[in-house]
């Protein structure tokens, strides 16, 4: 059985910890790679409004990371919408990186390398920044529902990662699979603290004060989603990314913490 931790409180920090805990995050953590925390800052929205990750969310991770002496620590993301490091300002992601002396990197201004997925479902190619390529990722995506995939949680937090991140809209759903066959996360924590109602720019706050972690994006997300309401069958994407052997969204197959 997969493993997926919910945490339910009021100290994030604290809480995102003993999520890492529970699942057993560090096991499947490489010493030889940096690590990647890529949250979801599609925007410089202030996390509040239920749009972007939770800095308190992402210092969690960091201190998880530390507590088990893996010290080359990365928060990069490449927004879509706005200044990278402007949203990192306003969500106080600048001011968790000094404190743990981690590295801020904007993907967007990254080298980007073009990879050709294997045998893929609708991408044919993509341009991935550098960095994250040669790191091992923990997707720290925000809990929110999405206009055209249904919800935006882990794996369709990558699309961070890429160049003309337009592009993958057409066949999306085949894409984000597609994309995460190259970059898959191998740790997601789900920012569920002041979740997003309505769609993933909405605007629409929702208090959770929730963290939802796992080794299994796709399990991670099958969870997340159900939390929100929504059938992890009825999301295209978590369908497709099983098949293909990413993971399971099915929630008889997955043991909630």
């Amino acid at each position: 059985m997969t493993k997926v931790a919910i945490m339910r409180g009021t100290t994030p920090i604290d809480m995102t910890v003993e999520a890492l805990q529970m699942v057993k995050a560090d096991e499947v953590l490489s010493k030889e790679k940096p690590i990647l925390i890529k949250p979801n800052y599609i925007n410089a929205s202030h996390p509040s409004t239920g749009i972007t990750t939770d800095s308190r969310v992402i210092e969690g991770v960091v201190k998880f990371l530390r507590q088990h002496n893996l010290k080359e620590i990365i928060i990069g993301e490449g927004s879509g919408f706005a200044d990278t490091l402007k949203a990192f300002r306003v969500a106080g992601v600048d001011t968790v990186a000094e404190r743990w002396k981690t590295k801020m990197v904007d993907l967007n201004k990254d080298e980007f390398i073009e990879v050709v997925p294997k045998n893929p479902l609708a991408l044919k190619k993509v341009q991935i920044a550098k960095t994250t390529l040669e790191s091992t990722i923990i997707s720290v995506p925000k809990l929110k529902p999405h206009r055209l995939a249904n919800v935006t949680l882990s794996l369709k937090n990558m699309m961070g990662a890429v160049k003309s991140k337009g592009s993958i809209h057409n066949h999306l759903s085949q894409k984000i699979v597609d994309l995460a066959s190259i970059i898959k996360p191998s740790v997601a924590v789900i920012d569920g603290i002041i979740a997003g109602e309505g769609h993933e720019t909405s605007g629409n706050p929702v208090e959770m004060n929730l963290v939802i972690a796992g080794t299994d994006p796709v399990a991670v997300d099958a969870v997340g989603a159900t939390v929100m309401g929504i059938p992890p069958e009825s999301v295209k994407h978590l369908r497709l990314a099983e098949e293909t052997g990413l993971g399971t969204c099915r929630l008889e197959q997955i043991e909630v913490l």
